[in-house]
């Protein structure tokens, strides 16, 4: 062959195998955002109940340092994603959607750039206990609980219901401690029964959609028993947060309504959508349930700061 010809389809390789490279790249890096689950990042948004229903939603110092305890929950949320994909990543490549929907899984990320990416956030947490060194033990206690969880608690009936309410707890505790405020008892608790409510359902419909093969704990469970669970929860969380916010400020009872349509949405997108497997996405996919969401933010902050 003239070496011409040989330069010509040299080049053209060359050419082909960079834009291999470049989309490998770039479907690398779609992969770790995937694999830090940023539509789940929504849960953390209650790190800001604490600066909401304290009126310290006009300063700014306040809704800075809000922000800051939900950008580090965000990423130590994302640091559990990643520990719980590469747990289950043999688990996941047999679940009939999951194989799909999980980078690890479905070989769009590696374990090593995984484990890169979690050493980089967890070096960043390391960094940010420095400075908020309480906020940092809350989300330190949140990190030891999920990787009990993914390791043990996931696989004990009950108590893996309970971890995951208590997650959230844990993000009310961050969001009062942030702005040194004082923890309130009647929002704990509420959260605790609300968050109790979301995981029971989820756990229902995990159990409905795929039985035991999803996760060894649903064959403890059964439908009747776990409806039972999220109904008892759902009433606690509403008689709970109706004395907290009696007490707290008359006004607000103007939300107890829409606490109850909220609940009975959420219920009704399980039971004939069905949603609730992923609760975000359930409260992302269904416009009434969102703007009931939107309604009760609207209200609270109007009532608290008039």
């Amino acid at each position: 062959m003239p070496e011409s010809g040989r330069v010509r389809i040299d080049a053209r390789n060359a050419g082909w195998l960079g834009a291999m490279s470049s989309s490998s790249s770039g479907g690398m890096i779609v992969g770790l955002i995937q694999l830090v689950r940023p539509r789940q990042w929504v849960k953390n948004g209650f790190v800001f109940a604490p600066l909401v229903f304290a009126r310290e939603f006009t300063n700014p110092a306040s809704i800075k340092l809000s922000l800051l305890a939900f950008a580090l929950f965000c990423a130590a949320s994302s640091a559990c994603y990643i520990v719980n994909d590469l747990h289950d990543i043999e688990r996941d490549r047999r679940h009939p959607t999951k194989r799909f929907s999980r980078p690890l899984a479905a070989g769009r990320v590696s374990r090593g750039g995984a484990l890169g990416l979690l050493g980089l956030i967890l070096a960043g947490l390391a960094v940010a206990a420095v400075f908020q060194p309480y906020v940092m033990a809350v989300i330190a206690g949140y990190l030891v609980l999920n990787i009990a969880y993914t390791f043990v608690l996931k696989q004990q009936p009950v108590l893996d219901i309970f971890s995951i309410a208590i997650g959230f707890v844990l993000r009310i505790c961050a969001g009062a401690i942030v702005l040194d405020l004082p923890l309130s008892g009647w929002m704990l608790i509420t959260t605790l029964c609300l968050a109790l409510y979301l995981a029971a359902v989820k756990r229902r419909q995990e159990l409905l959609g795929s039985g035991s093969d999803g996760r060894e704990v649903l064959e403890k469970y059964s439908p009747a028993l776990i409806e039972r669970y999220a109904e008892m929860s759902a009433t606690g969380a509403l008689v709970f947060y109706s004395l907290f916010v009696m007490s707290a400020n008359q006004k607000l009872t103007a939300t107890i309504p829409l606490v109850i349509f909220g609940l009975f949405r959420y219920w009704y997108v399980v039971e004939r959508l069905g949603a609730g497997e992923s609760p975000t996405d359930a409260l992302l996919s269904d416009l009434p349930l969102l703007a009931t969401v939107v309604a009760w933010v609207g209200v609270c902050a109007i009532v608290l700061y008039t």
